[in-house]
């Protein structure tokens, strides 16, 4: 289903989105029953939504039809507006950071996928993340994205951007656009990007990936990944992304692996470890989810504890991950002895991630300011 407005129930609101832009409109309860109702009777785009998608969009809608113009979201039960989708753990670089560890090639059918996709939306989830491993490398990947789109879900894609050149990607994502695509930087340069993937070529295709997403027109920004093989490059790393145009966040601590490992944690560099920002709380479990490659649902991709089974459950599954989450953020574990575990602000599902790699506490702990041992 091709459309160029969403309309789409968000918590207690209602937006107008258009695919592709940052930009959008709330409206009040009565223009949404409004919308649904036109387009529930294959009606025509009323003057109000013309005269909008106009000022804010340079979009013409006028006196067209509701049908293959406007697709009009119904409302959820379930309070879900946000969720991320790993495709596929597999990719096509070895990172030594890498907090997925073993990068297996495995995930759901068509079948199930279409399936796990349909109980998102019905869910409520306006707002999807796409990612992986690789999720453009997935043998399901265009399938699996175009479907997402199809359904009325807001799409975002983390990437390494190695394949994002090839025609029949940047003719999906110009077609069907996301809202935003994030690429992460490894190095600024051939040896140092290379050696963090292991990968030969590999900073030469990320950057023909960016170039080829950029000269579509594509909504992108960069995660610059500073690791202690390239975190001498640090300046360049941001001097590539301003070159482009481009905005960037800089990424220099380490994680665990979603295994509670250590290995990811050598790609450290310990003159980059950065004091966290507070953890005051999310809303992970309650109004967003995360989904590996297998439709098991957890509360978001670091705590990855009791999942949920949503293709074999349903949406109805996910009214027990509300309670799965407050649980998960109690201080127990590594930290139940801790004295001043009542004023600590770190997320307790990526503290018990550090705990099981024994981790030294300055990684991770705010109560600690000593150095980081070397």
């Amino acid at each position: 289903m091709t459309y160029e407005v969403l309309v789409a129930p968000f918590l207690e609101k209602y937006l107008l989105l258009r695919p592709g832009q940052q930009r959008g409109a709330a409206i009040p309860a009565p223009m949404y029953e409004e919308l649904r109702d036109t387009a529930n009777r294959s009606g025509t785009v009323p003057p109000w939504l013309a005269d909008t998608a106009q000022q804010a969009w340079g979009l013409q809608l006028a006196g067209r039809a509701m049908d293959g113009s406007v697709l009009v979201r119904e409302a959820s039960p379930y309070g879900y507006c946000r969720a991320s989708y790993e495709l596929n753990l597999g990719c096509n670089f070895d990172c030594a950071h890498c907090y997925l560890a073993q990068k297996r090639f495995a995930g759901l059918d068509w079948p199930d996928r279409e399936e796990l996709l349909k109980v998102m939306r019905d869910a409520g989830v306006v707002w999807l993340q796409m990612t992986g491993g690789e999720p453009m490398i997935d043998r399901l990947w265009a399938q699996t994205y175009r479907y997402a789109w199809d359904l009325g879900m807001m799409l975002s894609v983390s990437t390494n951007a190695s394949v994002m050149w090839k025609p029949e990607n940047i003719a999906l994502l110009s077609g069907r656009r996301p809202y935003r695509i994030t690429v992460s930087v490894y190095g600024a340069s051939e040896e140092s990007f290379d050696g963090l993937t292991k990968r030969r070529g590999s900073f030469r295709k990320f950057q023909r990936g960016v170039q080829a997403a950029l000269d579509a027109g594509l909504a992108l920004s960069l995660n610059l990944i500073i690791t202690e093989s390239c975190a001498h490059e640090e300046q360049q790393m941001i001097g590539m992304a301003q070159q482009w145009g481009l905005p960037y966040h800089v990424f220099s601590n380490m994680s665990p692996t979603i295994y509670g490992g250590a290995d990811s944690l050598t790609a450290q560099s310990k003159d980059h470890v950065r004091e966290r920002k507070p953890f005051g709380g999310c809303h992970a479990g309650h109004t967003f989810f995360h989904s590996d490659p297998h439709g098991r649902v957890s509360i978001c991709k670091v705590g990855r504890d009791e999942q949920i089974d949503l293709v074999t459950e349903g949406v109805d599954g996910l009214t027990r991950l509300g309670q799965i989450a407050d649980r998960l953020m109690l201080r127990t574990g590594g930290c139940s002895g801790c004295a001043l575990s009542g004023t600590c602000r770190v997320c307790r599902s990526l503290a018990k991630l550090y705990q099981e790699a024994k981790a030294p506490l300055q990684m991770y702990c705010q109560h600690t300011k000593q150095e980081v041992p070397t």
